[in-house]
């Protein structure tokens, strides 16, 4: 398959998270409406963390197997070990240091300034992510995980097409797509609680929605890009233990919002709710044969 049909394939894959995003912009939805939403989203996102795990540890389990079969040496198994638990560490530690690094900007932003040449407090708090609402950052760090995701389904893809394995390409877009919509259900469902000091409800805007999709849906794109022309399990596995650890940092923060309406009964049948919605768009594809 030629690139540029290869490329319409990846962006039909990556396009459908947009179809989460209008949750975003539910007005004031109620309280236990909003718990339901966040559970909802942690469940998808525990289905991510099981999905991208198996498929980045498929290398190391089949290097055992070769050296259990006396077909393979211990290098490959060490070697992608070690790339698995790297990769996790940075994608998990990166963003505890970079949540730390924003609560630093964002207290230093929120302390007046005095003497020539000192910015007004309004001014300071204006730069940057540091003054978003702590429902936006948590957003923006979904979307990042996701995308590192996205870009290892795309290479996915992309290694398809290039192999003429177009049925499997095809049922590839099919399968990404599907779990696409339900990955930007759990980018926005932060956002659907946003509220401001003053108690009065946050709406994002429609750029910064796209903006939240293009960072998770665009990387399925990119990747399908670079598995056209390259092939290599290397890389699909550090992006998705990239991936992995992100999101399960992600997974944290939400649960600890969840935990704090005490409602463990909505919390469950979110939790449940996700989980299903990922294990049903994924047996969709396997019925289909992939």
């Amino acid at each position: 398959m030629d690139l540029s049909k290869t490329l319409l394939l990846g962006f039909i894959a990556g396009v459908t998270i947009v179809l989460g995003m209008p949750v975003g912009r539910l007005r004031r939805p109620m309280p236990s409406l909003r718990l339901l939403l966040s559970a909802t989203a942690v469940g998808v996102l525990l289905f991510l963390v099981w999905d991208v795990l198996s498929a980045a540890w498929e290398p190391v389990d089949s290097a055992l197997v070769a050296v259990h079969e006396h077909s393979g040496g211990l290098a490959p198994v060490f070697g992608y070990g070690a790339l698995f638990a790297a990769g996790l560490s940075v994608g998990l530690l990166s963003l505890v240091a970079y949540e730390r690094y924003m609560a630093r900007v964002a207290g230093r932003s929120a302390k007046p300034q005095f003497g020539p040449g000192a910015m007004s407090v309004d001014e300071l708090s204006a730069r940057g992510i540091a003054s978003w609402s702590p429902a936006r950052r948590l957003a923006l760090l979904i979307a990042v995980g996701i995308g590192l995701h996205n870009f290892a389904e795309g290479l996915a893809i992309g290694q398809s097409a290039a192999s003429n394995q177009v049925a499997l390409a095809t049922l590839l877009v099919v399968g990404f797509g599907l779990h696409n919509a339900t990955e930007g259900f759990g980018i926005v469902a932060p956002l659907a609680g946003d509220v401001g000091p003053d108690g009065a409800a946050r709406r994002p805007s429609w750029p910064f929605l796209l903006g939240l999709a293009l960072i998770g849906g665009g990387p399925t794109f990119l990747g399908t890009a670079v598995g056209h022309g390259f092939t290599n399990e290397a890389v699909s596995v550090a992006f998705l233990t990239l991936a992995a650890g992100s999101i399960i940092y992600v997974v944290t923060q939400l649960l600890g919002i969840a935990a704090k309406a005490k409602r463990a009964d909505l919390l469950a049948y979110g939790l449940l709710a996700g989980l299903l919605a990922g294990f049903i768009t994924d047996a969709i594809v396997t019925a289909a044969g992939v």
